[in-house]
Formats: structure tokens, sequence, C-alpha cells
């Protein structure tokens, strides 16, 4: 069963795919993937220098992010030539370690990623995990994960999707508002209920499978 874990940032999903790996759960990390492709040598980047100018790329080969967002989300268009670019590779490398997963049998892979709802990958979980937080507590934890003040924090989760989207999609809700040992004992409810699940219902294919 290949289950999607999302949530807003802030929320502690991280928290929640660290339990799960402790579990020997296999938990892919879509956001990982997503530098990993821009890392140099990529495939990636030849195709972004096309699109975006090839000083996107310095002399070492390292790409320079910050002038690849600048001249990306500049426009409707910049957006949606990075996504096309970049989101083929994110999924070709997620449903390769989702295979992986299934051939050394494991009963579930998790697929830990911030933007899961409304991409195609979605269409390929068989059930969706969302964490969610109080809004001002994930602000808290953002500032001190990332040394950054509140307002900025507030922005960052201002222009993410919203909680209601995602609760909207979700067959679970984990809900990380109190301790590590609440949330701990919310995520082993989940496997429990995951675990009843598997036994109902066929995991879904992978494209060309």
């Amino acid at each position: 069963m290949v289950v999607g874990l999302t949530g807003r940032s802030g929320c502690g999903k991280s928290s929640v795919s660290a339990w799960l790996a402790g579990q020997g759960i296999p938990c892919i990390d879509a956001d990982g993937i997503s530098r990993e492709i821009l890392q140099p040598g990529s495939g990636c980047l030849p195709l972004l220098q096309n699109a975006f100018g090839s000083d996107i790329v310095d002399n070492s080969g390292a790409l320079r992010r910050r002038l690849l967002a600048d001249r990306a989300f500049a426009t409707p268009e910049g957006t949606r030539a990075l996504t096309e670019i970049t989101h083929p590779e994110i999924l070709a490398r997620i449903r390769s370690r989702v295979a992986e997963a299934r051939a050394a049998g494991a009963e579930f892979c998790f697929v830990d990623g911030a933007v899961i709802v409304g991409t195609p990958f979605a269409g390929e979980c068989d059930r969706l995990a969302v964490v969610t937080a109080p809004y001002e507590q994930s602000v808290a934890r953002i500032c001190r994960r990332d040394g950054i003040s509140p307002e900025m924090a507030r922005r960052r989760l201002d222009a993410q999707t919203p909680e209601r989207t995602l609760l909207e999609a979700a067959d679970y809700v984990i809900h990380n508002n109190g301790t590590l040992a609440d949330l701990e004992q919310q995520c082993r409810t989940l496997l429990q209920a995951l675990r009843k699940e598997a036994h109902e219902i066929p995991s879904t294919p992978l494209p060309g499978t």
C-alpha cells in the first residue's frame, strides 16, 4: 500500500516520517528528491538552462537556486515551465523507489511530500494521511527550525495550500497539537487502521506495470 504523507510547513510531518522510519517502514522523501534532481550532473539542469538561461548554473556546475527562482516564479508561464521540467523526473524517482519497496516485500511505503494534493502523484497513492497543527504552533516551529521571524513564517504558511484543501483530500488525519507521545500514539493508530485496510483493498499498480 502506498500512503502519501503531507502537511503544511511546521505541522511536524518530519517527526511522523522519522517515527515511521524507526519502525522499519520505507519512507520516501519527495522533498529530498526534488532537491536531489537539482544537484550538479542532473539531467534536469540542461533543460532548465534552456528554459531560464545558461547562467543559472555556475562554473562549478552548481545551480544558482535563487536566480532560477527569480526567473521561474516571475510569470505563470515560467512557473509552469519549471513544473513541466522537474516533476516528471521527481515522479520517476519516486516510482522507482516505490517499486523497490514493493520488491523488498514492504507492507507499506510512505511518500513524504509537502506537495502531493493536486499533483499527478496523488492519484497513485492508495491512501493519504495529512498532518495538521494549530496555526500559531506551526509558526513557532518554523521560526525555531529556520531562524526566521514570525512575520516571515506566517507569509510562508499563507502561501501554501490551505489546510481545508488538504483535509478534504485526506483519508487519515494526524493532529500534532500535543506531546510527542500523543503524536506517536496517533501514528500507531494510523498503522493499525492501514494494516486492517491492507487486507481489503488492492495496491495501486505503477504506471507501465
